[in-house]
């Protein structure tokens, strides 16, 4: 049996389970639909034309984990920003760990997904806002099918979240191959401010494959600063899917940092219904191996007066692959829309692999757009410069790889968690640069 099979024959005994008046229960059977008729997506479909599934679809996963394996915080330690204090919503092979969590409803909602589901003082929240972001494709209706347990963020109108939130996923090993999907329902309310961390961290060399679904609502003049670490092990898959939808004068900012895992796909989808959203989608990738990562942005303008920036940058060494599907959309009534894309990659060695296919679609005339692209090696008058300084070879591409990713990393608003990711690149490139960016 195919994992497409097993997914769908689990989902009849997983619907055995749920309750008939369940606010989801409806959209739960039309996903599987989805799912049955279109199975997982192939590199015959154009979005995913340079990425194939079939490396990780070839495993027996286990569906419904057990999630009974205990994890110590001093194990798992330094994946939190252990330096300040922050909320904290973490989940053991997609099990809920109060252990190692710090929630609140005090003044705002930072819980469990599996809460808001069930209890009634959310129903309107849900009615309004669970499965209107997420993309009706086949691999977001799989999650949507099987969603369980995830983040629930609900910022109130006028609240400055004070400190940070962290939305961490552990995969123990405690099966031999485990699928898992999570779901993450973020709200910001009007005038409302937070910043969020999410990571998806296994402890084990076992297979680990993460289909991932992240709804956000920016509210009007709501201010979003989120934050996606991906530093995995080498037998680990994650299929991110995150929409946003802005609302009039909302600032959204989403910084990925793809340092690890087997295959990395991230979906990263920003909808503008008003008038003045700032959209910002950066990121940082450093790959070896056979690794793989696959940004797929799209960001569709539907109002006037609004601008985007997205800013890209790869370096790629061994047999590893780098792919960047970017789109822009600016529709007809969405005129004076600013919108800057930018993907710049550097293959370090002769057997990497840079696809790059920047797009924009324009249907308004009163605009200013632009997209780039390059993809090239070392500058080797620089790198010489470097080490007639006596410095070498080594520490010679770090400092370049550094001054190549800064306009990216200059951007992070957390102080630790800019140290934090200054570290993880030193550590991926293998050298000690002994300062901060």
């Amino acid at each position: 049996m195919n994992l497409k099979d097993k997914l769908v024959s689990s989902y009849l005994a997983f619907d055995d389970h749920l309750e008939d008046d369940s606010p989801i229960h409806e959209i739960r059977k039309k996903a599987i639909h989805t799912f049955e008729e279109k199975g997982f997506p192939t590199k015959k479909e154009e979005d995913w034309k340079y990425t194939s599934l079939k490396s990780i679809l070839n495993k027996d996963y286990s569906v419904f984990p057990k999630g009974d394996k205990e994890v110590k915080f001093k194990k798992v330690r330094n994946y939190f920003l252990y330096d300040i204090d922050s909320y904290k919503l973490v989940f053991i092979d997609g099990v809920y760990s109060s252990f190692l969590s710090e929630t609140t409803h005090d003044g705002l909602d930072i819980c469990l997904l599996s809460a808001a589901l069930s209890k009634s003082k959310y129903k309107a929240v849900i009615e309004n806002y669970y499965n209107k972001a997420a993309a009706k494709n086949s691999i977001s209706s799989l999650n949507t099918a099987f969603a369980r347990e995830g983040a629930y963020i609900n910022i109130p109108k006028n609240k400055e979240v004070e400190k940070p939130i962290e939305i961490i996923n552990f995969s123990t090993g405690n099966e031999s191959a485990l699928m898992v999907q999570p779901r993450n329902l973020i709200v910001v309310g009007e005038n409302a401010h937070v910043q969020i961390i999410e990571r998806h961290q296994s402890l084990t060399a076992n297979p680990v494959f993460t289909n991932s679904v992240t709804e956000i609502f920016a509210e009007k003049r709501a201010y979003l600063d989120y934050y996606k670490i991906q530093n995995d092990k080498e037998n680990a898959s994650l299929i991110d899917n995150t929409t946003i939808h802005q609302e009039q004068d909302s600032n959204c900012k989403v910084h990925s940092f793809s340092l690890g895992g087997k295959l990395t796909r991230n979906n990263l989808n920003f909808i503008q219904n008003g008038e003045h959203c700032e959209s910002t989608l950066k990121g940082v990738t450093i790959l070896k191996d056979k690794q793989h990562v696959d940004h797929n942005t799209l960001v569709k303008h539907n109002a006037p007066n609004c601008e985007s920036h997205q800013d890209y940058k790869g370096l790629y060494a061994d047999s590893s692959t780098g792919v960047f599907n970017g789109k822009v959309i600016v529709e007809k009534q969405a005129q004076k829309i600013n919108a800057f894309q930018q993907n710049n990659n550097i293959l370090i060695d002769d057997n990497a692999t840079v696809n790059a296919k920047p797009q924009l679609e324009i249907f308004a005339d009163d605009v200013k757009c632009s997209h780039g692209c390059t993809i090239g090696q070392f500058d080797e008058d620089a790198l010489f410069y470097l080490r007639s300084r006596g410095i070498g070879l080594k520490e010679a591409q770090a400092l370049l790889m550094y001054a190549f990713a800064n306009t990216v990393l200059e951007s992070v608003k957390i102080p630790e968690l800019k140290r934090r990711i200054n570290k993880l690149i030193a550590n991926k490139i293998g050298v000690n640069i002994g300062f901060d960016i």
